[in-house]
């Protein structure tokens, strides 16, 4: 049924809630019958591996002269202790040392629910409510003897624990953790890449049934549910699903005034998932109907523009080397120059791993050294204002022979999908 005439009889049984028509309902939802989870296989991160993270980030501190690393809820939490948790005004926090077990601080209310979410082994100290939760962190420190050593706050962490932390330890000197968090998190171990790659390849297959069933008058968010409904089916969990069409593709993250597919226009599409919470990240560009000479031109730039970045990867080169490279591509072919547009606007990839985004980037002056490990997404788009633009996104993984594409990149504008 075309997708308009879908639309219509969806209107029309959702204008009749109450006349017992689920039928009418069902029948504009998509058949992904065709579809199969392929993450059955999936591997979650082992404890052994959680505790090989802590001894790596307790080697790192003491290499630094670091005492003990504060981390709040959220992706560096799960990463040493396994424990997903939201923030709130009520301080759950691991307290890594730099010699034995780390220590979870919690309201006495969840220690339960903590210990049961706790992957590694770890001393659990609770606070009541009517009790300053930094000061528990502050005992901890104290009772191990790390108070007189610099204590590192992992980057996240939300100020009033620091500054409650400082004022139950004001001779205690605060640092960054980055050396430490970042120096486990940027490398990633074969487990993490095996995530990584298969929430990639449930993201490519979402793609792929998806791209044929693009229809003319499909709003944004229509093409956005097919691509969630498809990722679901395959087993991975939808994490966002970006839709740009026409002019709203030259501007990397669209705009308020969304197009609908129409011939002949851009549809840009930036989605990924997440799989045992590792996550990908690739985009497509194409055109619905037969592209213009200026869209197959520009596509194919793009496309060359990702090559140039995937061979500047090279193994000891600076990150920021790779923009450069795109860079200096581009403003060859007279866009730019710099950030300017027409051109490319943003940086040339980012870091990823639990986190969509993760230090650190490939953009101009990141000096940070490739290594083998680390993940980026490799997405040197080109946008012409009131015009179109055009994004292709792959993400690589550093190994000892260079780079390796978790997906492979598009055949051509007509091929957008391998």
């Amino acid at each position: 049924m075309p997708f308009l005439a879908r639309r219509q009889l969806l209107t029309a049984a959702a204008a009749l809630p109450l006349l017992g028509l689920p039928g009418i309902l069902r029948a504009a939802e998509p058949d992904l019958s065709e579809l199969k989870d392929i993450t059955t296989g999936a591997q979650p991160i082992s404890a052994d591996e959680r505790k090989a993270r802590i001894a790596r980030a307790q080697k790192l501190m003491a290499a630094n002269g670091i005492g003990a690393v504060l981390i709040e809820p959220g992706s560096s939490l799960v990463y040493f202790t396994g424990i997903r948790w939201g923030r709130s005004e009520r301080l759950t926090a691991a307290i890594l040392p730099v010699e034995g077990d780390p220590c979870i601080v919690t309201p006495f209310f969840e220690e339960p629910r903590t210990r049961e979410t706790l992957g590694v082994p770890a001393e659990v100290r609770v606070w009541q409510e009517d009790e300053d939760p930094l000061v528990t962190v502050a005992g901890f420190l104290k009772d191990r003897k790390l108070a007189g050593r610099p204590i590192g706050i992992e980057e996240t962490v939300r100020y009033f624990a620091v500054d409650g932390l400082q004022r139950a330890l004001p001779s205690t000197r605060i640092v960054s953790a980055n050396p430490v968090v970042r120096g486990c998190r940027m490398i990633k171990t074969p487990a993490e890449i095996a995530l990584m790659q298969l929430a990639t390849d449930v993201t490519i297959a979402a793609y792929r049934w998806v791209h044929p069933r693009v229809e003319k008058g499909m709003r944004q968010r229509d093409v956005s549910a097919l691509m969630d409904a498809a990722t679901a089916k395959l087993g991975g969990d939808p994490e966002f699903s970006l839709v740009l069409v026409g002019e709203g593709a030259a501007y990397p993250h669209g705009t308020k005034t969304p197009s609908p597919v129409a011939e002949g226009k851009i549809v840009l599409m930036d989605c990924g998932c997440t799989v045992q919470g590792y996550q990908s990240d690739v985009s497509r560009t194409f055109v619905y109907g037969t592209p213009s000479a200026e869209q197959s031109k520009v596509w194919d730039q793009v496309a060359h523009g990702q090559q140039v970045a995937f061979e500047a990867a090279k193994l000891g080169a600076p990150a920021g080397g790779v923009d450069d490279a795109v860079r200096r591509y581009y403003t060859a072919l007279g866009y730019g120059p710099d950030y300017k547009l027409p051109g490319l606007s943003h940086r040339t990839g980012h870091g990823i791993g639990l986190d969509g985004h993760e230090p650190v980037n490939l953009v101009r002056g990141e000096k940070t050294k490739l290594a083998p490990g680390m993940c980026f997404s490799n997405e040197p788009g080109i946008y012409i204002p009131g015009s179109f633009g055009v994004r292709l996104e792959d993400c690589f993984h550093m190994t000892e022979s260079g780079p390796k594409w978790f997906s492979e990149p598009p055949a051509s504008i007509d091929q957008p999908f391998r």
